[in-house]
C-alpha cells in the first residue's frame, strides 16, 4: 500500500508537482539539483560530459587553485573537520580572527566579522540591528536574505523601483521623520540583473535624511574595481561610504560563509550579540584558511580582477553583436542575464544549450517574476575567449530556434 504524505495537499506542493510534471513532459529532464563531477570552473563535467560552464561564481578562478586546496587541508590537519562550537563559547580558532583582520584591511574596514553562513549573515545582521520603530528602504531586486531580514527586524519597509533613486529620494522624504532610525538597502552587483546602483548619490541621499546604508556586495567584492575591493573602490569612494558592508566568502573567495565590515563598534555589538552568530557553529576550520588563502591570493593577483572585467564585457558585446538585448550591456560585472520571459521556454533553450555542450541554469519563478525568466550567465576570469563566442552563437541560435517552433 503506497503512502500518502501528510503534506501531499499543501498548495505550495501540489503547485510544485504541476510544474515539475509539464517541465518534464516539454523538457524532458529538470535542469535542477544536476550533480557535477571535480571543481566548478570555466568548464564543469556533467554526466559523463565536459561543458563550457556558466552556472557558478567561481568569478576568479580560485576554487581548486593549488594554494588553496592546500591551505584548506592544511587546517583539517591541524584543527580537525569542525571547531565543534560557537566561536563565543569555544569555537574560536586563530585562523577566524586572522581572516577577519585581512578582510577589514582589504576592505579598508576597522573591522570584520565572519559568519558561518552568507544567508544567515545578512538576515541576523539587519533582524539584530534594526526593530518596529525604524524605517527600512529596499530596492526591489533585493536578495531574498535581505528580505527577510527586513521581516525579522519588524521595521515599516518600502521598496522602490529597481535602482530608482529618484524614488527613494520621495520615499526618504515621506517616510524619514516618523521613524526612530532608517536603513537604505542595496547590493554592489544585483544577481539577477547584473547591474548596480550609483552609489555616490546612494550615499548622499543616506548622509541628507540621516539614514544607514547597508550595501551587500556578494557579487561585487573580487569582481569590481581596479583590485576587487567592490562598488567603493569602483565609483573611487572611500570604504566609510557605506556604513554595514556585507558580502559573502561563497564567490571570488572561493569558500564558503558571510561577513560584515564596518566600525569597530557595530562589528564588536555583533560578535557579542547577533543571535546568528552567538547561537551558530563557528566557520569550519578549512573554510576559514580556504578564504584566506584566497584573499591572498586577490591581493597579490589583482590581474585576475582585469581578467574577469575583460571577459564580462567581451561576453556582452558579443551576445548584443547577435541582437540579445541585455541591460546594462556595457557593464564589467560578471553576471549577465539574457531575458527570456516564459518559463517554459526559458528551459527549453537552456536544455538544448546544455545539449551543445554550454551549463547554464534557466531562472524561474519564485527568483524572478512568473514571466521573468533568465538564462543567467556567471562569468569567470577563466573563459577563454572561444568559449564566449561559441557561447553566444549558440545562445542566439536556440533563442530563435525556439521563436521560430512557437510561431509555427
Amino acid at each position: 500500500m503506497t503512502k500518502i504524505s501528510k503534506f501531499a495537499n499543501l498548495p505550495g506542493v501540489r503547485l510544485l508537482k504541476e510544474r515539475m510534471r509539464k517541465t518534464l513532459q516539454s523538457n524532458g529532464m529538470i535542469p535542477f539539483f544536476l550533480p557535477h563531477q571535480g571543481v566548478s570552473g570555466a568548464s564543469i563535467e556533467v554526466g559523463g560530459r565536459t561543458l563550457i560552464n556558466y552556472s557558478g561564481y567561481n568569478y576568479l578562478g580560485l576554487a581548486g587553485h593549488p594554494e588553496v586546496v592546500s591551505e584548506a587541508k592544511r587546517a583539517i590537519d591541524r584543527f580537525g573537520t569542525t571547531v565543534s562550537a560557537s566561536r563565543i563559547v569555544s569555537g574560536e580558532i586563530p585562523l577566524h580572527r586572522e581572516l577577519e583582520r585581512e578582510l577589514a584591511d582589504f576592505l579598508g574596514a576597522e573591522d570584520c566579522l565572519v559568519y558561518v553562513s552568507g544567508y544567515n549573515t545578512n538576515v541576523t545582521t539587519i533582524g539584530h540591528l534594526y526593530g518596529h520603530r525604524d524605517l527600512i528602504l529596499h530596492d526591489d531586486q533585493s536578495h531574498n536574505s535581505l528580505l527577510n531580514g527586513c521581516l525579522l527586524a519588524r521595521a515599516r519597509r518600502h521598496g522602490y523601483e529597481h535602482n530608482n533613486l529618484d524614488q527613494l529620494e520621495h520615499l526618504l522624504k515621506r517616510e524619514r521623520a516618523a521613524s526612530k532610525r532608517a536603513l537604505v538597502v542595496a547590493e554592489g552587483v544585483y544577481s539577477m540583473s547584473g547591474d548596480f546602483p550609483d552609489l555616490k548619490r546612494l550615499s548622499e541621499l543616506c548622509v541628507q535624511f540621516d539614514a544607514e546604508l547597508l550595501l551587500d556586495e556578494a557579487h561585487s567584492v573580487g569582481t569590481l574595481g581596479p583590485t576587487g575591493r567592490g562598488l567603493t573602490e569602483h565609483f573611487g569612494l572611500p570604504q566609510s561610504t557605506i556604513d554595514i558592508q556585507i558580502g559573502t566568502l561563497s564567490k571570488a573567495l572561493s569558500s564558503c560563509g558571510g561577513f560584515v565590515a564596518g566600525d569597530g563598534t557595530l562589528i564588536e555589538y555583533l560578535r557579542y550579540s547577533a543571535p546568528g552568530f552567538i547561537y551558530s557553529v563557528g566557520l569550519p576550520p578549512s573554510e576559514t584558511a580556504a578564504a584566506l588563502a584566497a584573499l591572498r591570493i586577490l591581493r597579490r593577483e589583482p590581474e585576475r580582477v582585469a581578467r574577469l572585467q575583460e571577459r564580462s564585457r567581451q561576453f556582452r558585446s558579443e551576445l548584443v553583436s547577435r541582437g540579445i538585448e541585455l541591460a546594462g550591456a556595457d557593464l564589467s560585472s560578471p553576471v549577465v542575464p539574457v531575458f527570456v520571459g516564459d518559463q517554459q521556454r526559458c528551459m527549453r533553450i537552456s536544455r538544448a544549450l546544455f545539449d551543445a555542450g554550454i551549463h547554464v541554469q534557466p531562472v524561474i519563478y519564485p527568483a524572478v517574476p512568473m514571466d521573468g525568466a533568465l538564462l543567467r550567465f556567471f562569468i569567470t576570469a577563466d573563459h577563454s575567449l572561444p568559449q564566449l563566442v561559441k557561447t553566444a552563437d549558440e545562445v542566439a541560435a536556440m533563442m530563435e530556434t525556439q521563436q521560430t517552433l512557437e510561431v509555427n
